[in-house]
């Protein structure tokens, strides 16, 4: 979870702020395992839909979200997240597009990964540890991001997401099927309707 107090470096604004918490979207939904629609409209509904992501974001002390994990189709994500010198970058970015390493500059980051909407579980899931994300941002200017380390990370979670993937789906099937007993173990401690009522 980002540390909300290290100053943020927002290379493309701030998030929005006012949102609802609301219920986070879990694994099996329609909604999180398919493409999601690409964004075509830069408008005050658009701001709301996101600010309500930031705000369940923080409420479940997460570093990323999906527009679907809220059980919205629409390919925006948002995310405050530290790179691999702890700096935190915050952003919004609809219709991502994703570039990774090749070659032998692509190296490859073994460390756990966890989701929001599958949550208390965390396994190893081996990722390129730099990625660049471009795409849009809330008023449909175009945004880039490059991280390194855990950002590199959720940038790549969180455009898997709009694309109807889950890191679930990049395990082989023991550590998938180890990821579910951890899941289910902890599931007494995330309702249905979590993180609404959290204190963030």
């Amino acid at each position: 979870m980002p540390d909300e107090d290290a100053p943020a470096l927002a290379p493309h604004g701030p998030l929005p702020t006012g949102g609802t918490v609301r219920p986070i979207t879990r694994w099996g939904t329609p909604v999180m395992h398919r493409v999601n629609t690409a964004v075509t409209a830069y408008d005050e509904e658009l701001r709301s839909l996101v600010a309500d992501m930031v705000a369940t974001m923080y409420a479940a002390d997460g570093v990323g979200l999906a527009a679907c994990q809220i059980g919205e189709d629409a390919a925006v994500f948002c995310f405050d997240c530290p790179d691999e010198d702890g700096q935190r970058v915050v952003g919004v970015v609809c219709n991502p597009e994703l570039t990774l390493p090749e070659g032998a500059e692509r190296q490859l980051d073994d460390g756990d990964e966890g989701c929001l909407s599958f949550p208390g579980a965390f396994v190893a899931c081996p990722r390129p540890d730099t990625a660049t994300v471009t795409g849009t941002g809330l008023d449909g200017e175009p945004v880039s991001f490059t991280g390194t380390g855990l950002l590199a990370r959720c940038l790549q979670h969180e455009t898997d997401h709009t694309r109807g993937t889950v890191f679930g789906d990049r395990l082989p099937t023991k550590l998938r099927k180890r990821l579910t007993k951890e899941h289910d173990r902890s599931a007494e401690e995330f309702g249905e309707d979590w993180p609404v009522g959290e204190v963030s």
